[in-house]
């Protein structure tokens, strides 16, 4: 019976990797693109050798990436984790900053919401075939706009 060497790693295949980090094979060949996987081992065929830890990055920036943190900020927050001497202050940090940006680009869309229901509103009063309230507005220049000017729309 072999006995298992305690030096050697457990290598995982791109397929284990994208499968156990519920990933497409093509992200996880991206991520390690952007720098995000750290160094991917190669056997002497070049194929890549993967470890579990491999797997917990590929779920921390997917999770990360899916709260709308750039890949930048998932670049910063990795090397945040990797550091052992991070107060967790710091991370409390950006998580507050990220948070913010979400809460102006949701007061963003918001407004944008609002715009786009009232100039829909247009098209009810329209009752000219071949004219549309709604693409008439468009089609002005910005200083003129009289349905949706600047105090209107935000």
């Amino acid at each position: 019976m072999p006995v298992a060497r305690l030096d050697v790693k457990p290598t995982l295949k791109i397929g284990d990797v994208a499968r156990l980090a519920d990933v497409s094979i093509d992200a996880v060949r991206f991520y390690e693109r952007e720098g995000l996987l750290g160094r991917v081992r190669r056997s002497q065929s070049g194929q890549r050798q993967y470890d579990d830890e491999t797997v917990r990055r590929l779920a921390f920036v997917w999770r990360a990436t899916a709260l709308g943190f750039s890949l930048a900020e998932v670049k910063s927050l990795l090397s945040l984790r990797v550091s052992a001497r991070v107060p967790c202050e710091r991370v409390r940090e950006r998580a507050l900053n990220k948070l913010a940006d979400i809460d102006r680009r949701i007061a963003t869309l918001q407004q944008m919401r609002d715009a786009l229901a009232r100039l829909a509103k247009g098209c009810e009063r329209s009752t000219d075939l071949g004219a549309c309230a709604f693409l008439d507005e468009l089609g002005r220049p910005l200083e003129s706009s009289g349905g949706c000017g600047e105090a209107d729309c935000r």
